[in-house]
């Protein structure tokens, strides 16, 4: 059975009353340009059902032939006339059209249309789907197009690219099938590539400052925070750099001797020795235990100088002046932690992001991060890239009634999951102090035991496949397209029908691929729920309750 019918199968919890596209229609389609932006047509082709698709740039491709019958549109929009900047979006119609709009967002510094998931997710379940290049080309760790001095392209990057593009998009749409859409909708994470990239902040940029964009959005683990973020990636690589200094930890320590230890510590809190530390705040992780003995081989055990980096790294970081930055790793994902910013290698995004966002200064080198660059980065905020106003009211408050549905991984090792934590609990603060909204009725948060950064990609033992991107793309489809084991059909039927998701099921696949088989389910707990084993079949959700 094809994947297009299969999932045709699999999605009727978010079915709508389709409207058709045809071949004829994407071949003689002309775009009236949206007021907002100029706006050229630079492309229309029509896939049928089953064909080869093979479409590729330099952050995102997709191989395959069994989606469903579908018609292109490619976008050159003018996001500055002044200064004679663009950006690249692409527009896909299914012929079969559920009546919704659903933009899928990019990760890292990349520039490119993310067509994996125009074609994983959005087609398959007949949404319009949207994607933007974000003003640029290139991958997810490249920053030397950003400068030194292209501040306009920082802003495309940082927010208006997409924003546009959700207008032109739309505008498509309607024009295409002679109808605006029903509903627009987000979902987005960080890229599945071999290079580990940082989540993009548009989806809670759009939150904020253009509420109106979508009715409901699904967002995981965000980058909304880049000033933060850039400067905590810097400090947690200070944390073990240079490899030659006696604080560094190797990936096999890390491996062998950290990572069994931190189980033996905090796997059974929960109620079951399985591997995932459901909860890792719960655990008080101590690694004076693995301290040398006197001529202990120094590969089987850590030094003084070891201990006191991992201190700072599982901590808040914080600077001298009592500055809440970031948060720090939590235990948990130490098989991954050596490949995300405590290995031997600098992050790439963090030194591109002050080289040329914040410093202009290409010689800038980890080495010279310190509390004065932090405080210039966080007064320059390049490309107006931080979304972290707490006030949603404009999104979420009766004149539009949108939807937030956020997840990340607790052993996450790109943003810390204590990111997630703080923002949600500074918007649950304001809505507390200065509404008489509920946040249960708006915003709701998944925190993924053993999860890495957003997929099966990055590593770690998880229940890490619910129906987001970068998931069925690899391999990893939700156990269904029902809206308990698919969270963009959870955000649609929470938009539509008012019915909020309290959990979700997820699945791990051997091997994290769904050809090997299941090989256990978990429950997803909403925040401040978490996840604990009440006797059973350890494999099975059904096992586990949420408290």
């Amino acid at each position: 059975m094809s994947l297009s019918i299969t999932l045709a199968l699999l999605g009727l919890a978010i079915s709508a009353t389709a409207t058709s596209g045809s071949p004829s229609a994407c071949a003689s389609f002309k775009f009236a340009p949206h007021p907002l932006a100029h706006i050229a047509l630079a492309g229309a082709t029509h896939y049928t059902a089953n064909t080869h698709v093979n479409i590729s740039n330099v952050y995102s491709s997709i191989d395959v032939s069994d989606l469903p019958s579908f018609c292109r549109i490619e976008l050159v929009i003018t996001t500055n006339a002044t200064a004679g900047s663009s950006a690249l979006a692409e527009v896909w119609l299914p012929d079969a059209w559920n009546g919704r709009v659903l933009t899928v967002g990019n990760g890292g510094l990349a520039g490119g249309v993310t067509v994996t998931e125009l074609g994983h997710v959005a087609m398959p379940q007949g949404f319009a789907g949207i994607s933007t290049n974000t003003g640029h080309d290139g991958d997810t760790d490249e920053g030397e197009w950003a400068g030194p001095h292209n501040d306009n392209a920082i802003v495309d990057w940082g927010w208006r690219a997409l924003h546009l593009s959700v207008l032109a998009g739309k505008s498509v749409v309607e024009q295409y099938y002679g109808k605006p859409a029903n509903k627009s909708y987000y979902l987005g994470c960080s890229t599945g590539k071999w290079a580990p990239g940082f989540v993009r902040v548009c989806r809670l940029k759009e939150v904020q400052d253009f509420p109106e964009d979508f009715d409901g959005v699904v967002v995981g683990s965000p980058a909304n925070w880049q000033t933060h973020l850039q400067g905590w990636s810097i400090h947690m690589n200070l944390n073990t750099q240079p490899s030659t200094s006696p604080h560094f930890i190797t990936e096999d320590v890390w491996n062998d001797v950290l990572a069994p230890e931190v189980m033996r510590q905090c796997d059974g809190i929960d109620g079951l020795s399985d591997g995932i530390i459901n909860d890792p705040r719960k655990c008080s992780f101590r690694p004076e235990t693995l301290t040398c003995r006197l001529g202990q081989n120094t590969s089987t055990c850590l030094t003084a100088d070891q201990i006191s980096a991992l201190q700072r790294i599982y901590a808040d970081y914080y600077e001298a002046d009592q500055t809440y930055v970031f948060g720090g790793y939590y235990p948990g994902g130490e098989t991954e932690y050596y490949k995300g910013l405590v290995g031997q290698k600098q992050f790439a995004i963090g030194v591109g992001y002050f080289q040329f966002m914040v410093l202009n200064d290409t010689n800038f080198d980890i080495r010279d991060y310190n509390a004065t660059i932090l405080e210039i980065t966080d007064r320059i905020d390049p490309g107006q890239s931080n979304a972290i106003n707490p006030n949603l009211t404009a999104f979420a408050g009766p004149s539009h009634n949108g939807k937030l549905l956020q997840y990340v991984g607790w052993a996450d090792q790109l943003i810390s999951p204590g990111n997630s934590l703080h923002y949600y609990e500074t918007v649950h603060q304001f809505t507390l102090a200065n509404t008489t909204m509920d946040i249960d009725d708006y915003y709701r948060l998944f925190l993924v035991p053993g999860m890495n950064h957003c997929n099966c990609l990055q590593g770690g033992f998880a229940a890490n496949a619910f129906g987001s991107v970068e998931q069925a793309s690899n391999n990893n489809p939700p156990l269904s397209f029902e809206p308990q084991h698919n969270i963009l059909a959870a955000m649609v039927r929470w938009v539509e029908e008012g019915i909020a998701p309290d959990t979700l099921t997820a699945a791990n696949y051997v091997g994290n691929n769904a050809t090997n088989g299941v090989g256990f389910t978990r429950p997803l707990c909403r925040y401040p729920s978490t996840i604990r084993y009440h006797g059973g079949d350890p494999n099975s959700a059904d096992s586990f309750h949420c408290e």
